[in-house]
């Protein structure tokens, strides 16, 4: 099995976004694919224009809650990708997986959904090409 980490600052937002198009990429591709996500100073709540844009695009992430990224969830992780924040701050010392920083080329919640589809799209397409997933 896999397993995927997305991480940003507040995990209120990108890695949220992140983390719901992972998961149905992988469950329509039938992937052996775990998921995580977490932050490195989570907010209280995923921000409503987050819930709304994925509703928009028939995505409910009304039940998700923020959580903190530690470096016990990061131990076993094959890859990590990061938003507005490094690895650096949560990976154990040992850690040999892969890091990826996705850079948002927008401020606006749409555009980010929007693009970090197509991010997470793409990222499935070359773990398929490249691991036995």
């Amino acid at each position: 099995m896999t397993k995927l980490a997305f991480v940003c600052v507040g995990n209120a937002g990108r890695s949220q976004m992140a983390t719901a198009f992972a998961e149905q990429e992988r469950d329509q591709r039938a992937l052996n694919v775990e998921i995580i996500t977490g932050g490195v100073d989570p907010a209280d709540s995923v921000h409503e224009e987050v819930i709304e844009a994925m509703q928009e695009v028939g995505i409910d992430i009304s039940d998700r809650t923020p959580r903190e990224i530690t470096p016990e969830d990061i131990e076993d992780v094959d890859h990590v990708v990061t938003m507005g924040c490094s690895v650096e701050q949560f990976r154990p010392d040992d850690w040999s997986g892969d890091s990826t920083t996705w850079g948002l080329s927008s401020s606006d919640t749409r555009d980010q959904r929007d693009e970090l589809n197509q991010r997470v799209k793409q990222f499935f397409d070359d773990l398929q090409q490249h691991e036995q997933v």
